[in-house]
């Protein structure tokens, strides 16, 4: 069965969400958007969101992308309420909590978001 794409969600309490992200690893501090994804080991769509984010990299300075195995991190996953992979939570550099989405994003969907947020590189 193909995973439901779910739109992007703005959070509104994120203190707890942040600490655990951070504890993953995420250093929001250090890009202007920083991209946490979940995934999981045989998931398709994770690897093909994976490699966007990277291309996206490759031409945004701004942007920072930490990659956390879901099945190596239940407590984080059960913690953020994780229910489907990817699931990506997104981070601006004061460490705001901005949301996040479930199921692969739309490759224009993920551009437009990174774009509004860093530089293009030329």
């Amino acid at each position: 069965m193909p995973a439901v794409r779910a739109p992007f969600q703005h959070i509104v309490d994120t203190t707890g969400e942040v600490a655990v992200l951070r504890g993953l690893g995420a250093r929001p501090e250090d890009a202007d958007l920083t991209v946490v994804q979940f995934s999981t080991a045989f998931c398709g769509p994770c690897r093909a969101t994976r490699a966007r984010l990277q291309q996206l990299q490759a031409t945004r300075p701004g942007l920072a992308h930490l990659h956390v195995d879901a099945e190596s991190h239940l407590d984080a996953v059960r913690a953020l309420d994780v229910r489907l992979t990817p699931t990506l939570f997104y981070l601006d550099r004061s460490g705001t909590l901005l949301g996040r989405s479930s199921g692969a994003p739309r490759a224009g969907e993920l551009a437009a978001l990174v774009d509004a947020r860093t530089a293009v590189r030329s």
